[in-house]
């Protein structure tokens, strides 16, 4: 089985990308969203740890960003509580899918948690500071504070490119994506062959 890793920059399009490979994705932010929802060793641990912004059950997303936004710590907090119960389900998937061939992780601290493995396949989604702000500003949750500082939480993008294997440059055209990731489906399934 070949696990493929997308990173890259927050609203890079790494979701899409991750879709167009055709293979199963494990997507680690509807991950959480469906631990907030329905966790509740989570909530108790977050309500824990942060007593002064969780309240009720499911967790609501909006004393998350609050919570981030008053305190960088917090972040801190909450992801050594969530991405381990994410990676539990990763796990799951991983084990779900052991007779695919390929298998895509769109799972944004990917690097940062240690999550990857060595062999890996790791694609950098490259795409221009300015398109990505346009794409971000229309999210309905937007808000330039906690986009901060969830950068500042992640490596640089000069290291993730540098660990990367491949690089996708999104134009956020959508042929053009579609045949790149084609070409680099078969990149990868090539040199795979040949390092077996």
């Amino acid at each position: 089985m070949i696990k493929i890793g997308i990173i890259g920059d927050i609203g890079s399009g790494k979701s899409y990308i991750a879709k167009q490979f055709k293979c199963p994705v494990f997507d680690a932010d509807l991950t959480v969203s469906k631990i907030y929802k329905k966790n509740r060793i989570c909530f108790k641990k977050l309500k824990k740890k942060l007593p002064n912004y969780i309240s009720s059950f499911p967790i609501n997303k909006k004393e998350i960003t609050q919570a981030i936004l008053e305190n960088s710590n917090n972040l801190n907090k909450i992801v050594k509580i969530v991405h381990p119960i994410v990676r539990i389900h990763m796990n799951n998937f991983i084990k779900q899918n052991k007779n695919k061939r390929i298998i895509v992780l769109d799972i944004p601290l990917i690097l940062e948690n240690k999550i990857n493995k060595k062999n890996y396949v790791l694609i950098f989604v490259d795409a221009k500071k300015k398109e990505i702000q346009k794409r971000l500003r229309k999210r309905a949750n937007y808000n330039s504070k906690i986009l901060n500082r969830l950068r500042k939480f992640q490596l640089s993008l000069e290291f993730k490119k540098k660990k990367s294997h491949y690089l996708i440059k999104n134009n956020f055209k959508n042929s053009y994506i579609r045949q790149c990731v084609k070409i680099l489906k078969k990149e990868i399934l090539k040199n795979e062959r040949s390092s077996t």
